[in-house]
């Protein structure tokens, strides 16, 4: 009876551990890094040649389709398989709200694309104000 009952007991705490270890979204932005001149979370990337975001946090893209702003886990085919860690990307680090596309206007002007220079893993700070 005892073994029974350690095993159910055993069976139940492992159930748990396996139930919360299945959750892909980082719903946690305390995990993010926070940049120490702005004091904003690093939440997104920008990508110059797409015009568009990663959200870090969420781990979705965020970019234009026909003059709206869609948001999914997988950018459409039509970007070519891009990927996060093989291709140009900022991090933005003075904005940490739900659209960073409102800068896209500002981010353009400071970091136009040109396929021969990449900006790999560079920090830009931005002003929230935005024109």
């Amino acid at each position: 009876m005892k073994s029974l009952k350690k095993l159910l007991v055993m069976l139940l705490l492992f159930t748990c551990y396996l139930s919360s270890g299945q959750t892909s979204q980082n719903d946690d932005i305390s995990s993010l890094p926070i940049d120490s001149k702005t004091n904003c979370y690093v939440r997104y990337y920008y990508f110059p040649n797409l015009e568009a975001y990663f959200d870090k946090l969420e781990l979705v893209y965020h970019y234009k389709v026909n003059g709206k702003w869609e948001k999914a886990k997988n950018l459409p085919t039509n970007f070519g398989g891009y990927s996060i860690y093989n291709k140009v990307r900022v991090a933005v680090t003075d904005f940490d709200g739900e659209e960073p596309y409102q800068l896209l206007k500002t981010h353009k002007k400071m970091y136009p694309y040109n396929s021969k220079v990449r900006f790999t893993n560079q920090t830009v700070t931005v002003s929230a104000s935005t024109e």
